[in-house]
């Protein structure tokens, strides 16, 4: 809770405003995408495999997603009831599988990417590059500090 200070304050209003700028940016897009019949869930982890890369193992690609593999094991599993993903075992560890995207989830990713697109122009309409620039470069400070306070917490060490 802000404790009255001009920089207390801004820090606090700081950290409600990333928190709801990115539920509701989310929501928008869940929106668009909600009549291809996916969940937030499933267009996050065809976008994910789309963008950074298929034939990454589950467990990395839950803890690329922040999410528990129980979890991911759900949504893997309907995406590939729908032909959108195939699981492969891994060649470096039999007991792995890696998570690949099919020729069917293309035309669909496409189509996910083109509305992300659309919300991203309606949103940051208006708003100059080279603010948006300056934005971006503080949010990226801002994440570095996130790692860095993660790192330390995964290291066993008290981050304050």
């Amino acid at each position: 809770m802000p404790d009255g200070s001009g920089l207390a304050q801004t820090r606090w209003q700081l950290g409600v405003a990333i928190g709801q700028i990115a539920r509701r940016w989310r929501a928008r897009l869940d929106q668009r995408i909600a009549p291809f019949g996916l969940t937030e869930a499933r267009w996050l982890v065809l976008l994910n495999l789309a963008r950074r890369g298929d034939g990454i193992t589950q467990t990395a690609l839950a803890a690329r997603l922040r999410i528990e593999g129980p979890t991911l094991v759900r949504t893997l599993d309907w995406l590939e009831r729908q032909g959108f993903v195939e699981r492969r075992t891994a060649p470096q560890d039999r007991r792995a599988k890696t998570i690949h995207l099919t020729d069917q989830a293309r035309p669909v990713v496409m189509r996910i990417e083109g509305e992300a697109a659309a919300v991203r122009a309606d949103i940051l309409a208006g708003i100059p590059e080279e603010e948006l620039a300056v934005c971006l470069a503080v949010l990226q400070r801002v994440a570095a500090g996130l790692a860095r306070l993660e790192e330390e917490a995964g290291d066993g060490r008290r981050s304050a």
